[in-house]
């Protein structure tokens, strides 16, 4: 009798410790000097443009992030940085637009607080009126001017932020996309 009553109370401890740990593991990380970063970091799932070729003016880029269930803290705000390509893309700031869900599958719009960029350092940065709670996907649709000239490869380095005064940025990924010059057959 008393083995088993031993058993049932470990058995006890081990069940409430484990009930617990989802709600320990869905805290924020708070750094040593009080800076706020996710515990699990939101995911850049795609990157995309319904149109390819070079020079369609009035196009959008669309950039869609998973943030985890076990993020910790929403997701406030998106940084873009152009890494590569034969030449800068110019964005039009006003037109940036988000929404939950994927660019084939649209859900309610989000929201944006602001939308900046630092030419000098080819950064797009969205930051949402509402943040983003864990356990959503969410579209940021980036619109452009035109899309390049000149065809090829262009990349851009994503970063989160999660919602805080003081927050650390980790970088999600790159973000593909690749333009063709329109064909001259006829």
């Amino acid at each position: 009798m008393k083995y088993t009553t031993g058993l049932f109370s470990a058995l006890f401890v081990v069940s409430a410790g484990l009930s617990s740990l989802p709600q320990s593991i869905a805290n924020a990380v708070t750094l040593g000097d009080g800076t706020i970063a996710f515990v699990q970091p939101p995911r850049l799932v795609s990157a995309s443009t319904p149109y390819v070729d070079t020079s369609v003016s009035d196009t959008t880029y669309y950039f869609t992030l998973e943030v985890p269930a076990t993020a910790g803290e929403p997701l406030q705000q998106v940084t873009f940085t152009q890494i590569r390509g034969t030449e800068d893309i110019e964005f039009n700031q006003k037109d940036t637009f988000a929404f939950e869900g994927t660019r084939n599958h649209q859900g309610a719009k989000l929201a944006l607080k602001a939308v900046n960029s630092n030419d000098k350092e080819q950064t797009v940065t969205v930051s949402f009126d509402t943040p983003v709670p864990p356990g959503k996907t969410v579209t940021i649709g980036l619109r452009t001017y035109r899309n390049p000239f000149y065809d090829g490869v262009y990349l851009f380095g994503v970063k989160a932020f999660p919602y805080g005064q003081k927050t650390a940025g980790q970088f999600l990924g790159i973000g593909r996309l690749q333009f063709y010059a329109p064909s001259t057959d006829n």
